[in-house]
């Protein structure tokens, strides 16, 4: 049955639109300046703080569109994108696989989601570079590799980090039991995230296809 998500994460910053969590780091500090600019700025128009209110508040503005976090209604379908962005690569594994990348501009949102449920078997972080998420060279980025136990058997998603990310924040530990759809993770700034389908399993979507996390369907019956 499709569902939706309504609960905000624990620990999520509550703001008019919903955030993701782990915004916060990069989001009050940067509104705490801009705040205080403005208000300087209001009391004195002629102050340098009014210089620094302009950028500072469209820099706030700009991260609370970036960490938006927007509910889903989920619908049915096997395998379900993981990640908001446009199909970069399908490509064949050896071992039968299938791997569908997909690119995360910093216009999309960048919460990820589980594409079936199951639970998560390993969580691991991998240090790596910073090279643009859209370059080959990214394979060797920072990433987080998770494995689902799912009903098509151990599903595997990596989350790569982009030239500005440097920190990938993955939401549920090893263990953890998930629902198709569920977030799992934030990637802060552009990022790709790769999903490997089983052996068997057709690609529904095609290279260029936008995809939306939690909506879009991978696979084909």
């Amino acid at each position: 049955m499709p569902h939706s998500q309504t609960s905000a994460p624990r620990d999520g910053v509550r703001f008019p639109v919903r955030l993701a969590r782990g915004a916060s780091p990069w989001l009050l500090p940067t509104a705490a300046v801009a705040a205080l600019s403005l208000a300087r700025a209001l009391r004195s128009p002629r102050s340098a703080a009014t210089v620094l209110a302009v950028p500072t508040t469209a820099l706030t503005a700009g991260m609370l569109w970036f960490f938006r976090d927007p509910e889903r209604e989920i619908p049915e379908g096997r395998v379900l994108s993981p990640a908001d962005g446009v199909v970069q690569s399908i490509m064949p594994w050896k071992d039968g696989r299938t791997r569908v990348a997909i690119f995360m501009s910093p216009l999309n949102v960048h919460v990820n989601r589980a594409p079936l449920p199951g639970t998560v078997t390993s969580v691991e972080h991998v240090p790596g570079g910073f090279v643009p998420a859209f370059n080959k060279e990214s394979e060797n980025n920072e990433r987080v590799i998770w494995h689902f136990d799912t009903e098509l058997g151990d599903i595997e998603m990596i989350q790569i980090a982009g030239a500005v990310a440097r920190r990938i924040v993955p939401y549920l530990p090893t263990g953890s039991k998930v629902e198709q759809g569920d977030r799992i993770g934030l990637i802060r700034f552009g990022s790709r995230v790769d999903l490997y389908l089983p052996r068997g399993v057709e690609v529904a979507v095609e290279v260029g296809q936008n995809t939306v996390a939690g909506v879009t369907r991978l696979d084909r019956d």
